[in-house]
């Protein structure tokens, strides 16, 4: 006895059949056909009848097999927005000759289905089955071009750096650099990249080794220790003192006194008060003066984008000439801004002329200080 008040348990035999049949989500297969259309020879009117053909398919999933559309060339332009039918017949057997559809052709070349019943007996149309054949290969095609473009991008970040380098170097090349710029703009291949880095590197100036002994202080039982003057974010505290202050870049050591380099004797001569005496400008912007060394860098870090000079500038100036130099470079592009045009270019410039051991902030100080003794310092922004 059969009972009526049960619910049958499980899926119906169609749903299981249903499920065999293998089917992908169109509109995802025609967004990895768009990501490697150059692979596929295809350009974007030629995948813009494709999604016109699309919607002609009813349900989002497009089966493995007898997926056929039949639309005439007339419906077909007027959904692709007024199509010509020459254009549109070009297109069309694009997208057969690259595999991606197939034609099932009726004796008279129409297009049109034939019905039994409720179902279609038989259709002569475009068959779009082939695009979801093709699913395992473009999702083959999506990786590799994603792995394509993320080796060009690190090519061309290296290129860029390159470029940059040579540009900072004693013996610049003008006319590979422009070469460079101008590879830059455009979009070309790994090979053509992968050549200009060789050329850069083969121009670029070997860089001598430069062996970093450790610093033996004979003074170390009375002496206290001392910090590093790593150009690192946390800087030593530099004491003020009341050593007499000399313009001239050509004082000898004295035998007390061990032998340094140049940059690390001039930023000891260097002193809070004189920096402040000698620049007067800032003090448009700041009327109180800075008690220290902090306060300084501090003040000029935010006169900086006032005077258009950008942040990678003031950093590459503050590592290589220390930030407490830095800061009095800056104060005293301030005095002289009605002079400069681009302060920006200019510290930049001073930055390159610092690293190669050219560049004197005490002579920039002194050559402003003469000025304001002559009266020529009072300059308007």
């Amino acid at each position: 006895m059969l009972e009526t008040s049960r619910q049958p348990v499980g899926r119906p035999i169609s749903a299981c059949l249903t499920a065999q049949v293998r089917t992908h989500d169109k509109w995802a297969l025609l967004r990895d056909l768009t990501t490697v259309s150059e692979d596929f020879g295809l350009g974007h009117r030629t995948l813009s009848v494709l999604k016109a053909l699309l919607t002609f398919w009813p349900e989002r999933e497009l089966p493995c097999e007898g997926a056929i559309v039949f639309p005439s060339n007339r419906v077909l332009s007027e959904r692709l927005s007024g199509m010509p039918e020459s254009t549109l017949r070009r297109h069309l057997s694009k997208l057969v000759e690259s595999g991606i559809v197939s034609r099932h052709d009726s004796p008279n070349g129409k297009r049109y289905a034939r019905r039994c019943g409720a179902e279609i007996g038989i259709a002569f149309g475009f068959d779009l089955s082939p695009l979801a054949r093709h699913e395992a290969a473009l999702a083959r095609a999506v990786a590799e071009n994603e792995l394509r473009r993320e080796r060009l991008a690190v090519r061309r970040a290296r290129l860029g750096m390159l470029r940059q380098r040579l540009c900072e170097s004693a013996a610049p090349c003008p006319a590979l650099l422009e070469e460079a710029r101008l590879l830059l703009r455009r979009k070309c291949s790994e090979a053509v990249l992968n050549e200009m880095i060789e050329r850069l590197d083969a121009a670029l100036p070997v860089m001598p080794k430069v062996e970093i002994l450790p610093k033996v202080d004979t003074n170390t039982a009375s002496a206290p220790a001392q910090m590093s003057a790593s150009n690192s974010q946390n800087e030593r505290h530099i004491q003020e003192s009341d050593k007499s202050f000399s313009d001239s870049d050509s004082a000898q050591p004295t035998n007390d006194t061990q032998v340094e380099s140049a940059d690390a004797a001039e930023k000891d001569r260097l002193t809070l008060p004189q920096i402040t005496e000698t620049c007067r400008e800032y003090q448009a912007f700041f009327p109180e003066k800075p008690r220290n060394w902090h306060e300084l860098i501090s003040m000029t870090q935010r006169l900086a984008p006032m005077m258009g000079i950008e942040a990678p500038v003031l950093h590459d100036a503050q590592r290589t000439m220390g930030p407490e130099r830095a800061a009095a470079v800056l104060l005293c592009l301030l005095d002289r801004h009605s002079e400069i045009r681009k302060p920006g270019a200019y510290l930049r410039r001073l930055t390159q002329i610092a690293r190669n051991g050219g560049f004197s902030v005490s002579s920039m100080l002194g050559a402003l200080s003469r000025r304001a003794t002559s009266g020529n310092c009072q300059l308007t922004i």
